[in-house]
C-alpha cells in the first residue's frame, strides 16, 4: 500500500497548472456514472488564474500524470477485488434513498484516456470533473471500509461534487475508515465497464444527515373525468384516482379484454333524488296561496271602500240637503271620488296578480304534467295527456270573476254588520236571504255535479277520436271515411252536450231563483226601511244606504251560484292533476348505473292488456349475451310486437321481468334507460321537425359527429344526401316529403343514435326496396361490430342471414329458440314454412 501512496505522490507533485482549462481537459473523463476525481491542492491555490508562461509546462507534465495515474487505478482495482471477493450484488435501491456503494474504477487504461486523445464512437461527451474544496471535503460523510459510498442518482442529471481518488484507498485499508467524501443526494457511481468486469459489493443503505434537495417530477393522480348532466352528473373538481372498466379497459371507451370481452364498463353517475312531482304540485299550491293572501288583503281594502257610495248617499240626504252647505258638499265629493279611485286601483291590481298567478302555476305544473303524463300513458290509451287540458281549466278559474266574486264571500258579514247598525230589522232581512240562498246554493251542487262531471267523461272521449283522425287522416281522405270519423266522434260530443244541457239547465233554474231572491230582498228593504222611516226610526238616507249594502253583501251568494259549474270543473281538473303528479312512478327514486352492456334477460313474462282477458303472451324467457342478435318469428297475432314493446319499456308486462345488466327495466333511471337503447317501432313515426333533429331525437345538446355517426350506422347517410337539402330536409308530421321506406331508414338512424347498447327493430324491412334491405344488412353487421345487442322482428328470411339466435312465438308462446342453423333445421325437419311465413299454429 506504501506503492500506491507514492504512486498517488507523484501524480500529485507532478508540475501542472491545476486551475488552467487545458490542465483540466487532460484529467481522465470517464461516464457519468464514474467518480469524478480532481488532483489534490492546498486551498491557497484553488481559484487562481492561470499564468500563461506554465502553460507549455503543463501541457508537458500531462504524459508523466498520465502514466502515475494509470498504475494507480491498477492498484486500485485490484485492492477492491481482493476486498469484495465474490460477494453478490446487492439489489438496486431507488433513487430517493442514499446508498453506499462501491468506489467505482476504470475496466482498462485505455478508458482513463483525454477525451482529446480517445473518445469512444457514439458516446456522448464525459463530464467535466470539478474539484470539491476543503471545506466541503471536511464535513463530507464516509461510508464505512466494507461498502465504499455511493448514492443513487437524483431523478434529474446533475453535475456531482466529485470525491478525490485517495479517499477510497484510505476507505479500502482500514475498516474503520470514515466516509467516503459523497453528499446525502449525490454522489459517483461505478461505470458499467468496471461493473461487468467484477461482482459489485453488497451495498449498504446509510441514513442522511440532512435533507435530500432532490427534484421530484410530478405523480399526482390524474384528474378524473367530469360528467355532465345528459349523461350523468358528477362536477367535482377534485383530483380523483384513474378508474377502469370491469373488463380492464378504460371507462366509457368499451371492454379491454378479459372476462367476456369488451362491452361498456360505464361510469356510474351520483344516486339523484326522485323527480318529485308532488313537490311540484305543492309548490303550485304555495304560489297560489301565497298570491292569495296579497288579493286577500287587496280585496278587504277594496270592500271596505265599496262602503264610500252608501256613506255618500246618506251624507247627501241627511246632511248636504238639510244644510244647504255647498263646502260640504264639495268636501264630501272629492273624498268620494278618491275613495272610488283607490277601490278601483285595487280591483285591478288584485286582478293582475291573479293573472300573473295563472300563469306561474301552467309555468310551475306544465312540465311535470306532461312528463307524468308520458308516463301514465304506457298502462293506458293516452287519456293523460288531456290533464294539460285541466291545467288550462284551473288557469282559466284562476283569471275568472267567479273567483273573485268567491274572494268577496267572506266580507259579507261585514256588510251585514253595517246593515245591523243600519237598523236591526234590516239586518235580520239580510241574515234570513243570505240563509236561502246558501240552501239553494248546496241544492245547486248535487244537482248538477252528475251531469256536469257525465258531460266531462264524454268530452274526452270526443277528444280522443279528434286526435286519432288527425293523426289518420290521409287514410280517412284516401277511403273516404269522413262521414264515420265525424259521426264516431259526434256521438261522443253530443252526449257530452246533452249532459251539460240537463246540468246547465239546472244551473240555471238556481240561478234564477238567488236572483230573484236577491231582488225581493231589495224590495223588502226599502219598503220596511221606508216604514222604519215613517215612525222617525230611519232616515231617508239611511233606508238607501242599507239598500246598497245589503246588495253588496248577497253579490258574492248569488255570483258563485251562477259560476257554480266552472266551481266543479276546476275542483275535479285540480283533483285529476294531484293524482296524477301523486302516483307517477317517476317521483320514486333510481340508481344512475353504469353504461350497460347489452346483457338481456327475459323472465316468465306474461301480459294480458287491461279490460280484457287474453293472453297475449306467456311464460315468455329468453337470454341474450352483450352483441348477440336474435330475430323474433312467428304468425301475425304472435305476440312479437308486444313482446318488442316489452323489451323497450314501452308497455310493462302483468308480470315477469325483462332484465338489462340484471336490473329490471322499471328500476332503471328513465332518462338513462333511453338513451342507451334504440326502438324502431312498426308504425313509424316522425316528429314535424328537420331530418337532423329527427335522428337526434329532438336533443338540442346533439353534436353533428353523433348525428353523422348514427347515420353512418344505419347506412343512410348516402341516402339523406340524395335530398335536396339534405340533413337539413324538414319533414311534416306525415312524413313528407319521404317515402315510406326513406322514413323507416330515417328511423332506424335515430334507433342507433347515441351508440346504444341494445336496439329493437319491428319489421325494418317492411317498406324497404332491396337496396334498403342490403343497407339494412350493413347497419346490423356494424351493430354486430360495435357489441350492439339487436332483436329484430321480421317475417322476412332474408334477415335471419344476418342473426345468431332466432326465437319463435306460437299464440304468445315460445316454441323454439337457439342458435340460428339449429332452429333452422328444427324447421325444415317439421315441414314449416319460412318463406311463406307459415310458422305454424302448434309445433309438433
Amino acid at each position: 500500500m506504501n506503492d500506491d501512496r507514492e504512486g498517488w505522490s507523484g501524480f500529485q507533485n507532478a508540475p501542472d497548472d491545476g486551475d488552467s482549462q487545458d490542465s483540466q481537459q487532460a484529467l481522465p473523463r470517464h461516464s457519468e456514472a464514474r467518480p469524478a476525481q480532481a488532483a489534490s491542492k492546498p486551498a491557497s491555490d484553488v481559484g487562481k488564474p492561470a499564468p500563461e508562461a506554465r502553460l507549455s509546462t503543463a501541457v508537458a507534465s500531462q504524459e508523466r500524470a498520465l502514466d502515475h495515474l494509470e498504475s494507480y487505478i491498477d492498484k486500485v482495482v485490484g485492492r477492491l477485488h481482493e476486498e469484495a471477493g465474490d460477494k453478490p450484488a446487492a439489489p438496486a435501491i431507488p433513487a430517493s434513498a442514499s446508498v453506499a456503494a462501491p468506489s467505482p474504477a476504470p475496466a482498462t487504461s485505455a478508458q482513463a484516456r483525454p477525451a482529446s486523445t480517445q473518445q469512444p464512437s457514439g458516446r456522448p461527451p464525459m463530464a467535466e470533473p470539478s474539484i470539491i474544496p476543503p471545506e466541503r471535503s471536511a464535513t463530507a460523510q464516509r461510508p464505512p471500509a466494507s461498502a465504499p459510498a455511493a448514492a443513487a442518482p437524483s431523478m434529474r442529471s446533475q453535475p456531482a461534487p466529485q470525491a478525490t481518488p485517495e479517499e477510497p484507498i484510505a476507505a479500502a485499508k482500514r475498516e474503520d475508515a470514515p466516509q467516503a467524501r459523497a453528499t446525502p443526494a449525490e454522489a459517483p457511481s461505478p461505470t458499467p465497464a468496471a461493473a461487468a468486469a467484477s461482482p459489485r459489493p453488497e451495498m449498504r443503505v446509510s441514513e442522511p444527515q440532512g435533507p435530500a434537495k432532490t427534484e421530484m417530477k410530478d405523480t399526482s393522480t390524474p384528474v378524473g373525468k367530469v360528467i355532465d348532466a345528459d349523461n350523468g352528473p358528477i362536477k367535482a373538481k377534485e383530483k380523483l384516482p384513474e378508474a377502469k372498466g370491469p373488463n380492464g379497459g378504460d371507462i366509457d371507451s368499451g371492454g379491454g379484454g378479459g372476462g367476456g370481452g369488451g362491452g361498456g364498463g360505464g361510469v356510474f353517475h351520483k344516486r339523484l333524488g326522485p323527480i318529485d312531482f308532488s313537490a311540484s304540485l305543492k309548490t303550485g299550491l304555495k304560489v297560489v296561496k301565497r298570491n292569495l293572501l296579497i288579493v286577500m288583503l287587496f280585496t278587504l281594502a277594496s270592500n271596505i271602500l265599496v262602503l264610500a257610495i252608501p256613506l255618500y248617499l246618506f251624507q247627501i240626504s241627511d246632511r248636504v240637503l238639510t244644510s244647504r252647505s255647498v263646502d260640504t258638499l264639495v268636501m264630501l265629493t272629492i273624498v268620494i271620488i278618491g275613495a272610488v279611485i283607490l277601490q278601483t286601483i285595487f280591483d285591478a291590481i288584485r286582478r293582475l296578480i291573479l293573472m300573473r298567478t295563472a300563469v306561474e302555476v301552467a309555468a310551475q305544473l306544465g312540465a311535470p304534467i306532461l312528463s307524468a303524463a308520458a308516463r301514465a300513458a304506457l298502462n293506458s290509451n293516452g287519456r293523460e295527456y288531456q290533464t294539460l287540458g285541466d291545467l288550462q281549466q284551473l288557469r282559466s278559474f284562476l283569471v275568472s270573476g267567479t273567483l273573485l266574486t268567491l274572494l268577496d264571500a267572506p266580507l259579507a258579514p261585514l256588510f251585514v254588520l253595517a246593515v245591523f247598525l243600519v237598523h236591526p230589522h234590516l239586518g235580520f232581512i239580510v241574515i234570513t236571504t243570505s240563509l236561502i240562498l246558501l240552501v239553494i246554493t248546496i241544492i245547486n251542487q248535487r244537482s248538477t255535479a252528475a251531469p256536469f262531471s257525465e258531460a266531462n267523461t264524454h268530452q274526452s272521449k270526443a277528444n280522443l277520436h279528434l286526435d286519432s283522425m288527425s293523426r289518420n287522416s290521409q287514410i280517412i281522405n284516401a277511403l273516404a271515411m269522413i262521414p264515420e270519423a265525424v259521426r264516431i266522434w259526434g256521438k261522443d260530443t253530443a252526449s257530452s252536450l246533452r249532459a251539460q244541457v240537463i246540468a246547465q239547465d239546472r244551473n240555471i233554474a238556481f240561478a234564477a231563483t238567488s236572483k230573484a231572491t236577491r231582488l225581493l230582498t231589495q224590495v223588502a228593504m226599502l219598503g220596511w226601511g221606508a216604514h222604519l222611516a215613517l215612525d222617525g226610526h230611519l232616515s231617508g238616507g239611511m233606508v238607501i244606504a242599507a239598500s246598497i249594502i245589503a246588495s253588496r253583501a248577497l253579490g258574492p251568494i248569488e255570483g258563485a251560484i251562477e259560476g257554480w259549474n266552472q266551481v266543479v270543473q276546476s275542483r275535479a281538473a285540480y283533483g285529476r292533476i294531484a293524482s296524477l303528479l301523486q302516483s307517477s312512478p317517476l317521483n320514486f327514486e333510481r340508481l344512475n348505473l353504469p353504461r350497460p352492456e347489452g346483457r338481456l334477460d327475459v323472465e316468465r313474462l306474461l301480459f294480458v292488456p287491461q279490460g280484457t282477458k287474453r293472453v297475449v303472451l306467456n311464460g315468455i324467457t329468453f337470454a341474450l349475451a352483450p352483441g348477440d342478435s336474435l330475430a323474433v318469428i312467428g304468425n301475425s297475432g304472435a305476440g312479437k310486437t308486444t313482446l318488442g314493446k316489452m323489451l323497450v319499456g314501452s308497455i310493462l308486462p302483468t308480470s315477469g321481468n325483462v332484465r338489462l345488466d340484471l336490473m329490471d327495466l322499471r328500476n332503471w333511471d328513465q332518462r338513462q334507460f333511453g338513451e342507451n337503447i334504440g326502438y324502431l317501432p312498426q308504425d313509424v313515426q316522425l316528429f314535424p321537425a328537420t331530418i337532423k333533429a329527427n335522428i337526434a331525437r329532438m336533443r338540442d345538446d346533439a353534436t353533428d359527429a353523433e348525428i353523422y355517426q348514427a347515420a353512418q350506422l344505419a347506412d343512410v347517410h348516402e341516402m339523406i344526401a340524395t335530398l335536396p337539402h339534405g340533413y337539413e330536409t324538414f319533414v311534416a308530421a306525415d312524413g313528407a316529403p319521404l317515402s315510406g321506406g326513406q322514413k323507416q331508414r330515417i328511423a332506424l338512424a335515430r334507433a342507433f343514435f347515441g351508440n346504444p347498447r341494445m336496439v329493437v327493430l319491428d319489421e325494418p324491412n317492411s317498406n324497404l326496396d332491396a337496396a334498403g334491405d342490403a343497407a339494412l344488412a350493413r347497419a346490423l353487421q356494424h351493430a354486430k361490430e360495435n357489441k350492439i345487442t339487436v332483436i329484430t322482428i321480421t317475417q322476412r328470411p332474408a334477415l335471419l342471414q344476418s342473426v345468431d339466435k332466432i326465437l319463435l312465438l306460437v299464440n304468445g308462446t315460445v316454441a323454439l329458440f337457439g342458435q340460428r342453423q339449429d332452429v333452422l333445421q328444427a324447421l325444415a325437419q317439421r315441414g314449416l314454412s319460412i318463406e311463406g311465413g307459415s310458422f305454424g299454429h302448434q309445433i309438433p
